[in-house]
């Protein structure tokens, strides 16, 4: 079958592959990265609740647009498989080992590459690894690199509260959960970010990220402690040195970039509304209900990779064909009109969210986030009362990629 084939009268409906002249949404580019959810509504009237879309490159997908259909994919690995062995575009030679989006999507030896049994086993060790960090202290380490963080800049009466907070805050709790040197896990935000956003750069950080986890497990053997590498290596699961570090690889993007967005967005939304900012001062409100509903209306990860029929199958009135690509909608699943036909009724209490994916792949570490975001607040507000933004809450801006949207800086000030 020929691209012109693909792409003409003759295409089956919705078909995703798509070359050179194909008209298909991109979601990337300067349209994503302004105002992302206008795209995704967009495509949501013109195609419902499975739109076929391009990536970077121009590599087609299925965007998941739909609650109920993102909830369909998630929790049903047997027609949606996480495997990317079975990818079409990748076995046909239509993505290139050096695409940006390898990263995110290509195969790793790790659990979220898996399905059924390899799965249970992988993530089973990262489960216990997990939760044997987040009891030796979690909480502790937060309030301690909290207030380090607060200390670089409570005499200035001004802070840009992302870039000198909320980046930093959730890698360098991580540093002790993985047994990292601070110093390391400072310069590792960076490469982070970079994978995230994709671009001809994306390959050699998630190369960089790949070295220095090589290196830490491989101190690790030598010198064990009380970490999550550790654990990792001593695991009754037996996994093998590359298994290990892939799962290092994976819990550092993971938690780092969804905590620091989550962070950050919470904080922008406290301190854009005085009646919240005053219920948490004042401990009538509870930070976890702010948590919740920006998990509802800015998840972190706005759009998660990636999902691959199984087998041909129909979703949202759409023909999947064995080996497509999905790739689930997040924010867009989040604010399904199905499900919340009026986005101004509180979602107090309502934890059906997706933001931290669901079915076998959910987060396992979700409770570790929300620790540190919690933490992350209550420190923060307790060390600069006064606290408030420095400019009108419009003059905030978010950069887009594929996969998420980042608030750009918050800047407050407060008395000295």
């Amino acid at each position: 079958m020929t691209d012109q084939t693909l792409n003409g009268p003759d295409a089956p409906r919705g078909c995703p592959v798509a070359h050179a002249g194909a008209d298909l949404a991109r979601l990337y580019g300067p349209e994503v990265s302004t105002d992302p959810h206008a795209v995704y509504e967009r495509l949501r009237k013109e195609h419902g609740s499975v739109a076929p879309v391009l990536l970077e490159g121009d590599v087609p997908a299925w965007l998941v647009l739909g609650y109920r259909d993102n909830r369909r994919v998630l929790d049903n690995p047997r027609q949606f498989s996480r495997d990317a062995r079975i990818w079409r575009d990748w076995l046909d030679g239509r993505v290139a080992e050096t695409s940006p989006l390898i990263p995110m999507i290509g195969w790793r030896p790790d659990c979220i590459s898996q399905d059924g049994e390899p799965h249970r086993r992988l993530r089973g060790a990262v489960t216990d690894g997990l939760y044997a960090a987040s009891s030796r202290g979690v909480r502790r380490h937060a309030t301690h690199f909290a207030n380090k963080l607060i200390d670089a800049f409570v005499d200035d009466g001004e802070a840009d509260l992302v870039a000198g907070y909320a980046e930093y805050l959730p890698m360098l709790v991580l540093t002790r959960i993985l047994g990292l040197p601070a110093a390391e896990g400072r310069s590792l935000v960076e490469s982070c970010a970079q994978v995230l956003k994709g671009g001809e750069q994306a390959l050699a950080h998630n190369d960089r990220i790949i070295e220095i986890l090589g290196e830490l497990a491989e101190r690790k053997r030598l010198e064990p402690g009380s970490d999550f590498t550790t654990a990792l290596l001593e695991h009754p699961a037996g996994l093998d040195p590359e298994e290990v570090v892939s799962h290092l690889r994976l819990v550092l993007l993971a938690a780092h970039t969804t905590t620091s967005n989550l962070l950050a967005r919470v904080l922008q939304l406290v301190l854009t509304d005085a009646s919240r900012l005053a219920g948490l001062v004042s401990g009538q409100l509870n930070i976890t209900a702010v948590v919740e509903e920006v998990m509802w209306n800015s998840p972190p990860l706005a759009v998660l990779p990636g999902r691959f029929a199984a087998t041909d199958l129909e979703l949202g009135g759409h023909h999947i064909q064995e080996g497509d690509l999905l790739i689930l909608g997040l924010a867009p699943g989040n604010a399904d009109p199905e499900v919340r036909p009026d986005p101004e009724v509180s979602v107090q209490g309502n934890q059906s969210h997706l933001a931290f994916s669901a079915g076998p792949h959910e987060c396992p570490g979700q409770s570790i986030g929300q620790s540190i975001i919690e933490i992350g607040v209550d420190v923060l507000l307790h060390r600069l009362p006064g606290l408030r933004l420095s400019v009108p809450p419009e003059d905030l801006g978010s950069t887009g990629s594929t996969w998420e949207s980042r608030l750009d800086s918050l800047p407050v000030e407060f008395p000295v």
